[in-house]
């Protein structure tokens, strides 16, 4: 078992032992090679990151939905960088967690720290794009041809997205770090980006607001390109 899925089972962990206690927030451990390890679960999709911010460097990640019952958690990645093969075949586990602690037995016994509750923060789920801004000025709807999407996934301080294609175990990018909501403003500072570590360090400042479960999102990529989107959590 390897470390970075063996957080994924800590963190789902978390969520699934007790039944009356919100599955939502943000874990994290340090890994062998001395990288990072965190985790976000939210609206029963889990992703994990493994990285170090001080040499800006991207190690893997992975992520999917989850089901748990009692002490017993299910788990299906749809993207994978450490193990494609591993895409779309369920993993079950036995979990533990004793209050902001996560731990497991299986081949490498690990220990998990919660980040963050996000049992009642709007902004924590799963979100995916359903519109973007036209060349005319106004939004166009987005309609998902095929199995490519675009998730997000946020605790109540930290996100990721990830651009995958589960079908064809298919993984195009991911990045991620922490965020704050303040005065109308979504404030991402990046802690790692797969596809290009010198953004690393960069905050990015959105304007924002969410209404009717409709996340309004607009400013500029890390690209500098600008942006207009709409983002709905997944039901």
């Amino acid at each position: 078992m390897k470390p970075l899925l063996t957080l994924l089972l800590a963190l789902t962990l978390g969520s699934g032992w007790a039944q009356t206690k919100s599955i939502k927030g943000a874990w994290k451990a340090t890994q062998p090679n001395n990288s990072t390890a965190t985790m976000i679960v939210a609206d029963n999709y889990l992703m994990i990151a493994s990285y170090n911010v001080m040499n800006k460097y991207f190690d893997r990640t992975q992520g999917g939905p989850f089901t748990i019952q009692g002490n017993t958690l299910t788990y299906t990645p749809e993207f994978n960088t450490a193990d494609t093969a591993a895409v779309g075949v369920p993993i079950v586990y036995t979990v533990e967690r004793i209050d902001s602690v996560l731990s497991f037995k299986g081949e490498e016994p690990l220990v998990w720290m919660i980040v963050d509750d996000a049992a009642n923060v709007d902004m924590a789920g799963t979100w995916h794009i359903t519109e973007r801004a036209n060349d005319q000025g106004g939004m166009t709807k987005i309609h998902q041809q095929g199995t490519r999407k675009t998730l997000k996934i946020l605790s109540k301080t930290r996100f990721q997205w990830a651009a995958i294609d589960p079908a064809v175990k298919g993984f195009y990018g991911t990045g991620g770090g922490t965020y704050t909501v303040k005065d109308g403003k979504y404030t991402e500072r990046i802690e790692f980006f797969s596809r290009d570590n010198n953004r690393v360090g960069a905050n990015l400042s959105f304007n924002w607001a969410l209404k009717d479960g409709r996340w309004d999102h607009s400013g500029n990529s890390s690209t500098g390109s600008p942006i207009h989107e709409v983002w709905e959590k997944i039901k």
